[in-house]
């Protein structure tokens, strides 16, 4: 290898040292005019400026990674917050709107009840199936525990559902009037004609019940209304209960007859709080009655 001179070494260093010393000094010393270094500085940056531009451009991107992977995934945590408080949201909607519908109903049936004199039980269907030879019934939760005993009127805010069949503790089967081995015995609301209303099974929109009048020479028309004929004692059925209106009429040459259809005030469809009618105004007026009765 090549041997340094450490005396050159040392001259260079010295040469060095001076000049800096030099240009600090002119600096130092500069007027209005400028620094005699000035044009140096100058193309000194003109040669590092867009270096050090470039440079920058190239290390702000990378240096904003770290940041940019931090703020998606908050981003996507804030995301799944959001998706969490829709959905408690829509849940609190639905339920809101079950609640008002159900506060309508409950609402409703207070005003059927105290405008007929009925006192009832109030339940809530919770299945929809078949009992014994009948294919329309609901179970509702409310048994003889609370009154409820076979062969009792069941309504709700529309009007007619149907009647109790049997009952347990906690629960009771309701017979709807919609059934198709169902008999109902109705009058007309405005010439309180009587007949008999049939089910014929449909629990949609598109059930009808069919009205036969016991006096084939009325003529029902579009727009009566149909309510309850009533039964001894109000059981199965009070008197005065609300059953549907007619929607059309069916004549039969043969037999002189006319058969109306009535489309029922109840939307079987959508069952959901119904009222057990345990007494009604007839009956409290004929317990009234039945000690002046005794005391003959």
């Amino acid at each position: 290898m090549r041997r340094v001179d450490p005396r050159r070494s040392r001259a260079v260093l010295g040469l060095l040292v001076l000049a800096s010393v030099t240009i600090i000094t002119l600096d130092a010393r500069r007027g209005v005019a400028g620094s005699p270094v000035d044009p140096l500085r100058t193309a000194t940056a003109a040669v590092v400026g867009p270096v050090e531009t470039a440079a920058d451009r190239i290390a702000t991107p990378i240096g904003a990674i770290p940041r940019y992977f931090g703020d998606v995934s908050e981003l996507r945590s804030e995301n799944a917050k959001l998706q969490a408080e829709n959905a408690a949201l829509q849940s609190q909607l639905r339920a809101s709107d079950a609640a008002a519908n159900r506060a309508r109903e409950l609402d409703g049936i207070a005003m059927l009840a105290d405008s007929s004199g009925f006192q009832t039980v109030t339940a809530q269907v919770v299945a929809l199936g078949a009992a014994q030879s009948f294919s329309r019934t609901v179970t509702i939760d409310a048994g003889t525990r609370a009154g409820v005993v076979p062969d009792l009127t069941v309504i709700n805010a529309d009007g007619l559902v149907g009647r109790v069949l049997r009952a347990g503790p906690t629960t009771a089967t309701v017979l709807l009037i919609v059934d198709g081995q169902s008999v109902i015995g109705g009058r007309l609301g405005n010439s309180m004609e009587l007949g008999f209303l049939t089910g014929d099974g449909q629990v949609s929109d598109d059930g009808v019940l069919q009205f036969s009048l016991v006096d084939h020479t009325v003529s029902p028309r579009a727009g009566d209304v149909v309510v309850t004929w009533g039964s001894r004692n109000g059981a199965p059925y009070v008197a005065g209960v609300p059953v549907g209106s007619v929607v059309s009429v069916q004549s039969s040459p043969a037999e002189l007859t006319e058969t109306a259809s009535v489309q029922p005030y109840v939307d079987f469809s959508s069952l959901d709080l119904v009222a057990v009618v345990t007494s009604s105004a007839e009956d409290s007026s004929t317990a009234m009655e039945a000690p002046k009765d005794s005391s003959r």
